[in-house]
């Protein structure tokens, strides 16, 4: 059965090549939807034989959204620049596997690159994300920070995405932050409103849960970092609600 191959970026000049190419292996369409890079992305994926749609970020979800109606076939396969399928991710799809089972879509494992070293502590493995759907059936949520798909019919197999998302440590932070703006400001306009002890217990208890309840603590310097890190994102999102708040009073 026919797949589309349904991408979002922005300044993925890096990556962009490598996941087309990846994603050819079992697409027969790659649909780009592309942010207004400012580097190389959109050049990089014509000459690689993507479809390109240009669009200003909507967010997460909705952009992905805006992508749907581009794409020709139903199944859809929808990865971040930085996301490749694992070998038996491959094998999955290409033997036609989702077909027998009559599933709406599928959730992956994932697995969390630092670099070249798997980020398997802490929480961060297995990381089970819906990244293929059927577009009649399932579709993004309209969240503009980790958006979900929704669907009634999902089905969790023990195949693999494997995503190279940073370099270092700096990459996590800023992107973490860069997250923490967003969902503070999807919170807001939900209408959510917390006290300001809400950072300080919330960093705290996801800290406590990475490191302790996780066995961050099993994984030396590394484990203690991601779980700071982890508290980190979830004290920042709530202390950025709260100067929200103030600034809208």
């Amino acid at each position: 059965m026919a797949i589309s191959g349904l991408v979002i970026t922005f300044n993925e000049e890096k990556n962009i090549g490598k996941c087309i190419d990846a994603l050819f292996k079992v697409c027969d369409e790659v649909i780009i939807v592309d942010s207004l890079s400012k580097d190389r992305t959109v050049e990089i994926a014509l000459e690689k034989g993507a479809k390109v749609i240009s669009q200003a970020f909507l967010g997460d979800g909705p952009q992905r959204t805006h992508g749907l109606p581009h794409c020709k076939n139903d199944w859809i396969l929808n990865l971040d620049a930085d996301e490749f399928l694992d070998k038996d991710a491959e094998d999955f799809i290409l033997k036609g596997k989702y077909i027998q089972d009559e599933y709406d879509a599928f959730s992956f494992r994932v697995k969390n690159f630092l670099g070249d070293k798997l980020i398997d502590f802490a929480g961060w493995y297995p990381d089970h994300k819906v990244r293929f759907f059927n577009k009649k059936k399932a579709h993004p949520s309209d969240s503009k920070v980790h958006q979900k798909i929704i669907t009634q019919n999902e089905k969790k197999v023990s195949v693999h995405i494997l995503h190279y998302g940073w370099d270092s440590f700096d990459q996590i932070v800023a992107k973490k932050n860069q997250y923490s703006t967003w969902h503070a400001q999807q919170l807001f306009d939900q209408g959510k409103r917390v006290t300001a002890f809400k950072p300080f217990v919330n960093g705290t208890i996801a800290f406590l849960r990475c490191y302790f309840f996780k066995k961050g603590f099993l994984n030396g310097i590394d484990g203690l970092t991601i779980s700071m890190i982890q508290g980190f994102f979830s004290h920042m999102k709530y202390a950025k609600l709260i100067k929200l708040q103030k600034e809208n009073k």
